[in-house]
Formats: C-alpha cells, structure tokens, sequence
C-alpha cells in the first residue's frame, strides 16, 4: 500500500518534468539553428566581399595602386591612400591606371590638357594624351601630376574617346583630389595633385588620344 502511494506521487512530478522541458528544448533548437543561420550569412558575405575584392590576371590591388602613386606622387603625398581607398570602395579594381603631367587654367572657362601612359598587366604601356574643356566656378591655375584608375576596359583602343562627368575635385584630402569620368561602360577616376587651385563644379569632359592634339573637341 506504501509502495502504491509513492508510486502515484511520482506520476505527476515525472508529466511536469516533461511538459516544462519539451518547450525549453524545443525554444534551445530553435535558438541553435538560428546562430548557425546567421554565422552561414555572416561567412557568406565575407567570401563574397572578399572574392569581390580578389584581382585576376588584369586588375590592380589596392596596395599596387598606393605603391605606384607614392613613387610617382613622392612619400609626401599624404592623402592619396585616403582617396584611393574612396575609389576602390566605389569602383572596385581597376585593370590599368595612367601616370601623367597635366595642366590647366580656368576663370569662368577653361582648358585642360596632359599626356601620360597607360598601364596594363596583361597588354604592356601604352601613351595616352588628353584634351578638354572646363566650364564652371573655376578660379587660378593648375599644373600637376595625374593618376588615373580605368575601370573595365576592354581593350587599348576602347581608351581613345570622350569621357564626360564632373572634372572638379569631387572628393579631396590633405591636397589630393579625385574625380570621375565616364563613358558607356569604362570609368576613368582621375587622382590629382599640385601647386595651383582650381575650385568649384568643372562640368566638362575630358578626351583621351593616342596623339597629342590641341583640338579640344
């Protein structure tokens, strides 16, 4: 009779038992997938952003780009890391970058004009000149060293053209500048720097040639 007692006292507490684990066990599961979800998303947008930012055969690393600045820019140039950076986050990598002397003059209107080479990885150097227009609130002078990055270029000839966009200092650090130029699919970010000013909205283009020319247009 004793035995019955404690047997029917234990029925009870052994159903409460159950009923108060099952839905923290299933709340636990439910918990455990979610933080497996979320560190299979989190390492999935790693590798993407990582692969994202992966050079092939053809395109310019970060590193590179700052490299080749220094050495053309000199050590001084302080801001060019900044502004490359600005360029990469933006556009990515690029598959051949310029180095060139350029120089320019506005009040009211102006002209630009420079000559450089092309760098390539997989299609050697390459001269490139260029001419433009700069119409806007522009004041002084400008002669400087200029850096282009190109984006997406299919081939050396695809370079030769007009590439139009705002030729001002859309983005400026510690005395270098860069800006953006397009056409169709190609992107050309200009990096400048030097003695001179030149302020304001340079809405205009700029045309690159395999010659030098004086025709703007």
């Amino acid at each position: 009779m004793h035995e019955l007692v404690m047997t029917a006292g234990r029925e009870p507490h052994s159903r409460l038992t159950e009923e108060t684990m099952q839905p923290i066990m299933k709340a636990t599961a439910m918990a455990v997938r979610a933080i497996l979800t979320t560190m299979l998303l989190i390492g999935s947008a790693v590798m993407s952003a990582a692969h994202a930012q992966s050079p092939n055969g053809s395109q310019y690393t970060m590193q590179e780009i700052v490299d080749a600045g220094h050495g053309f820019f000199g050590e001084t140039s302080g801001g060019l890391a900044k502004v490359v950076e600005r360029a990469f986050e933006r556009y990515g990598l690029p598959n051949g970058y310029i180095l060139g002397q350029e120089g320019s003059g506005a009040f009211i209107a102006g002209l630009t004009y420079g000559e450089g080479e092309l760098h390539t990885k997989n299609v050697g150097q390459h001269s490139v000149f260029w001419q433009g227009p700069s119409l806007g609130l522009d004041w002084g002078g400008q002669g400087s060293r200029a850096m282009m990055l190109v984006y997406n270029l299919p081939s050396v000839p695809a370079l030769y053209k007009r590439f139009g966009g705002v030729s001002g200092s859309a983005y400026v650090v510690a005395g270098v500048g860069m800006t953006v130029l397009t056409d169709e699919h190609v992107v050309v970010v200009p990096i400048r720097t030097g003695i001179g000013a030149r302020l304001g909205l340079n809405v205009g283009y700029l045309k690159l040639t395999q010659q030098p020319t004086w025709n703007p247009f």
